[in-house]
């Protein structure tokens, strides 16, 4: 399944190539999806190629190929074999609801600062009425808790959270990290789970809950 901005990129992709043989630019891909960057583009490719709807041709400056269609998709020829489709009528599943996908949780990068390359859908009934963002999980700090390398887990923003929650903490303002929270008196612990990391301890006053885990989401 296809997010809506990966569905809406590949069509326009597809449309034109149907009639002018010759894929968009990246900029004018950036201007029709309205992301702030090319590099959510980037993303939205590498995602669409990975999943084998599209491939990039070597050696040639836009030359993208279109390998298959969603199956949702009406593939046949339309009058003058150009197949035009209305991005704005595009369906969007109910259940579903968007959230900002901000990529890699990363050190040395507080979670506000990272850029909002594409929006996700999340099921509707893993978010309650709070605001949301979703992050990429890089290492296998929390792998005992079931949180592997290469995840996404689904964060509700908030600045405070009970002993036991597994929270995005920023660190002496300069590094984020997924770990669960632990309040010692004056002290935050900040826990890992996974027997070969250790807990780190610091004052509260050097520790800012970014947001607490309520979700996970797994390609397999």
């Amino acid at each position: 399944m296809l997010t809506k901005k990966q569905h809406t990129l590949l069509m326009l992709i597809h449309e034109r190539l149907q009639q002018d043989g010759v894929a968009p630019s990246f900029e004018e891909m950036k201007v029709a999806l309205e992301l702030k960057s090319k590099s959510g583009i980037h993303r939205l490719i590498n995602a669409l190629e990975e999943r084998g709807f599209l491939r990039r041709l070597p050696n040639r400056a836009r030359a993208l190929e279109i390998i298959r269609l969603p199956e949702d998709e009406d593939t046949s020829p339309a009058p003058n074999n150009l197949f035009k489709p209305d991005f704005g009528a595009a369906a969007v599943d109910p259940n579903t609801i968007e959230i900002p996908l901000h990529g890699k949780i990363a050190a040395g990068t507080p979670i506000e600062a990272l850029e909002s390359y594409e929006n996700i859908g999340v099921p509707a009934g893993m978010l309650g009425t709070g605001s949301y963002y979703a992050l990429d999980v890089d290492g296998d700090s929390m792998m005992e808790a079931g949180i592997l390398d290469g995840d996404r887990v689904v964060i509700e923003r908030c600045e405070n959270a009970n002993n036991g929650s597994i929270v995005v903490a920023l660190v002496n303002e300069e590094e984020a990290t997924l770990k669960t929270l632990q309040k010692r008196g004056p002290d935050i612990a900040l826990e890992p789970s996974n027997s070969d990391f250790e807990t780190q301890v610091y004052p509260a006053n050097r520790v800012r809950i970014q947001g607490r885990l309520v979700g996970l989401l797994r390609q397999y």
